[in-house]
């Protein structure tokens, strides 16, 4: 894992695993480095199919029980964060993160945090799919998202019941993701996931606490106007009757800035649209200007501090 954003997939790849060894350096390789082990280690067997595009990870995974591990050290490597999320298919699992457990069956879906230890058992024969990305692409605060880690999240009624169908045949259509189209089709599932997790966060809701209540209007607002070059604190508290200095005190209990919260939401849309082939042909400038970046010349400096390569490098996909 490189850290640096990758381009449109340009094949699925596809690991047939004979013994726990093979199936620990794929694994480690697909994900983040994790420990692997089997009772039934001279009966194991694991097909591992996946695709990356535009820094999203899908995996479709069929193994024989086994246990997985993310331990303290293999963490303290430095591997860049990234949340996993897994649906299962076929069989059941056992998740463990923040001292919360769930028994995942088919259909459920349930959210892991790679910067934090967490375990993952199997005893049966199973089937999952792994969507694994960096924190930055979700427009929800990852603190918020730590609260729904190793949380059961039903497939069969509410919205689970509408995501989760559609995440299933992206988990069955993976050479989809190796088209044009392919980073639509990751990013429509991690939208698609952002609005499960606000529904399990309550944060749709008329929230009974009113400090949650205005900061996720206020992130709705800064969504909202992320084109306007009018975009700023003052206009932010302005338009929710608060002061400046409460809004940036809102926004420290988050552990970030309000200029830093709109630049990272700039930068993102501009990096979608990057990708967008229906876009292909207007210019990096005009992308930067059509969310907020008024001076080319800043908007590339940031872009490459954000991602670790230029504009018209990462549209090209170097």
């Amino acid at each position: 894992m490189t850290g640096v954003p990758t381009a449109p997939a340009e094949s699925v790849s596809t690991l047939v695993a004979r013994d726990i060894a093979t199936f620990r350096a794929a694994v480690s390789d697909s994900f983040v480095p994790l420990q692997v082990s089997s009772s039934g280690a001279d009966r194991f067997r694991s097909v591992i199919r996946g695709a990356a595009v535009d820094e999203v990870h899908v995996t479709d995974l069929r193994a024989t029980p086994h246990v997985v591990e993310r331990t303290p050290e293999l963490i303290a490597r430095g591997d860049r964060p990234y949340f996993k999320l897994s649906l299962m298919l076929a069989g059941t699992g056992l998740l463990v993160q923040d001292g919360r457990e769930a028994v995942i069956a088919p259909g459920d879906l349930a959210v892991y945090d790679t910067d934090r230890p967490y375990s993952l058992v199997f005893d049966e024969d199973f089937r999952t799919m792994v969507v694994m990305f960096p924190k930055h692409l979700l427009s929800l605060p990852p603190d918020l998202v730590g609260q729904l880690t190793a949380v059961r999240i039903s497939g069969q009624d509410g919205l689970g019941s509408v995501v989760v169908p559609y995440l299933s045949q992206l988990a069955t259509n993976l050479d989809q993701l190796a088209g044009l189209t392919g980073a639509r089709l990751a990013h429509s599932a991690l939208d698609l996931v952002t609005t499960v997790f606000t529904r399990e966060l309550g944060l749709d809701e008329i929230s009974a606490d009113p400090h949650r209540a205005l900061m996720q209007r206020i992130r709705a607002h800064i969504d909202r106007h992320l084109a306007s070059t009018e975009l700023s604190p003052a206009t932010i508290a302005a338009a929710h009757y608060i002061s400046t200095r409460h809004l940036h005190g809102l926004f420290q209990e988050q552990g970030t800035t309000v200029s830093t919260w709109i630049r990272t939401r700039r930068l993102e849309q501009c990096r979608r649209d990057l990708l967008d082939p229906m876009l292909a042909d207007r210019p990096v400038a005009a992308i930067a200007a059509r969310w907020g970046f008024v001076d080319a010349a800043h908007f590339s400096r940031a872009f490459k501090a954000a991602y670790g390569v230029s504009p018209s490098d990462y549209r090209a996909g170097r």
